[in-house]
């Protein structure tokens, strides 16, 4: 990233986000929280705190938001950390919320389960509303409805007004989606989070980001093997294989260092403590030319398909209809 500048503390590069309340300055390499075991999310988190991570992210739908709370109120006790304030705390508005007079609620929430006063960003999850109440994925298409994104923005503008969050952003949403919401927004989206990796390299949505001033985040850069949605086409693909092994890096390192030279922020999820200080030494070194060519020519496949949200056929005609042909 052209604008990062590094954290004289933790050496990692740090961007500005551009529509936050005050200069709040973004870690560019955050740490997943999609947990499967909130004890092993705990000692996870202070492990990356010791390492230097800073920017963690979390969403009500994870279950995570408690354990998170737990893990930075005990790194404070340790003094991992000086204060809060050293920390970037990023956690997501669910659909089942995505109403205007849900949000503020939502929010409050969230921070109530992190044990926090403020977020330091608040990201719309999908660019979709559900029937309040109706949380559980998949979603019948009969709950889904397109979302007012006119009051739903206002009122993630008023969480920010509210100073609940530092900044607001979005995920998963298209250019499409963006240019609506950007055609009304008062306070601009200062983030977009979205699937990305070297398989998923989303390059027209950030040629629209750069100069709307949105920094896009990449969930899953490393394609989640594993979980529900992932897939072992990242880690497997034989040219990512090549470059790591010429260049004398492990592929995910190879994988996260091309995300970052493309102006994005990954979020990377591990529990492994060698794993996690290997995905921060990404910052000393490039990747050539040739390097970067080869990646551009990998076969693209996307990982989280819309149709993985929903189980049943609703009163759309289609889920494109429902996303205006873009997700």
């Amino acid at each position: 990233m052209d604008t990062a500048t590094a954290n004289p503390a933790t050496g990692i590069p740090e961007v500005v986000l551009n529509s936050s309340t005050g200069r709040k300055a973004m870690p560019v390499i955050g740490f997943g929280t999609a947990a499967d075991s909130n004890d092993a999310l705990i000692s996870a988190v202070l492990e990356a705190i010791k390492l230097g991570y800073r920017h963690f992210d979390t969403a009500s739908v994870y279950g995570s938001e408690q354990a998170l709370g737990e893990a930075i109120a005990e790194a404070l006790r340790l003094g991992l950390v000086g204060s809060r304030d050293e920390l970037f705390i990023t956690s997501k508005l669910w659909p089942s919320d995505a109403h205007a007079d849900l949000v503020v609620l939502a929010l409050q929430k969230s921070i109530r389960a992190l044990q926090l006063e403020y977020l330091d960003l608040y990201l719309i999850h999908w660019p979709i509303s559900v029937t309040p109440g109706k949380s559980v994925v998949p979603f019948n298409e009969q709950d889904l409805m397109p979302m007012d994104f006119g009051s739903v923005w206002a009122a993630m503008e008023e969480c920010q007004r509210l100073g609940l969050t530092k900044s607001i952003g979005v995920s998963n949403f298209s250019c499409k989606k963006l240019e609506n919401l950007l055609s009304t927004a008062t306070i601009p989206p200062s983030v977009n989070q979205v699937e990305m990796s070297p398989v998923w390299q989303q390059k027209k949505l950030i040629e629209f980001c750069k100069p709307n001033g949105i920094i896009v985040t990449a969930f899953s850069p490393l394609g989640a093997s594993g979980s529900s949605w992932g897939t072992n086409h990242v880690m497997e693909n034989e040219t990512l294989k090549e470059i790591a092994k010429t260049r004398g890096k492990t592929v995910a390192q190879v994988c996260l260092r091309w995300v970052y030279e493309q102006g994005v922020a990954p979020i990377v999820k591990s529990y492994n403590k060698g794993r996690l200080k290997e995905n921060l030494q990404i910052f000393d070194w490039a990747l050539s030319e040739d390097d970067s060519n080869k990646i551009g020519q990998i076969k693209q496949h996307r990982m989280m398909l819309k149709e993985d949200l929903v189980s049943a056929r609703g009163p759309y005609k289609s889920i494109e209809e429902l996303w205006d042909g873009e997700l």
